[in-house]
């Protein structure tokens, strides 16, 4: 089971252990997001300073229709205490967990500032 918060904006939030394949993981904050798709977005300087190798460009839509390109990386996470090898979509926006990363999770969220959020495998 993973632990995280409700921050004072009302994002549920998780800490994340996120690195090179195969280097330390340095832990970072993350919003979770329900509408996001994919795995985890980071922004393109923390990608850098990770030193994530790129993998492909893909196309999204955004939450008003609107598409654009993302450049995809890969990374190392530690997730439910597990290693497992992701993507990771460049982007300006805050750090995103997404719901391919919860699959075969389930989330509670205490939707309040401070509240708990749990996610725990669904086995």
């Amino acid at each position: 089971m993973m632990l995280g918060v409700v921050n004072d904006n009302c994002e549920a939030t998780i800490k994340i252990a996120v690195g090179r394949i195969g280097s330390p993981k340095r832990t970072v904050d993350a919003i979770i997001d329900t509408g996001f798709t994919s795995f985890l977005s980071r922004p393109l300087a923390i990608i850098t300073d990770l030193g994530l190798p790129w993998h492909y460009r893909d196309v999204g839509t955004l939450g008003d229709g609107s598409e654009v390109v993302f450049e995809i990386y890969k990374a190392a996470v530690v997730w439910d205490g597990q290693n497992q090898i992701v993507d990771v979509a460049a982007s300006n926006a805050d750090p995103l967990v997404g719901m391919s990363l919860l699959y075969g999770f389930k989330l509670q969220i205490e939707a309040i500032e401070g509240g708990t959020v749990t996610i725990a495998p669904l086995r």
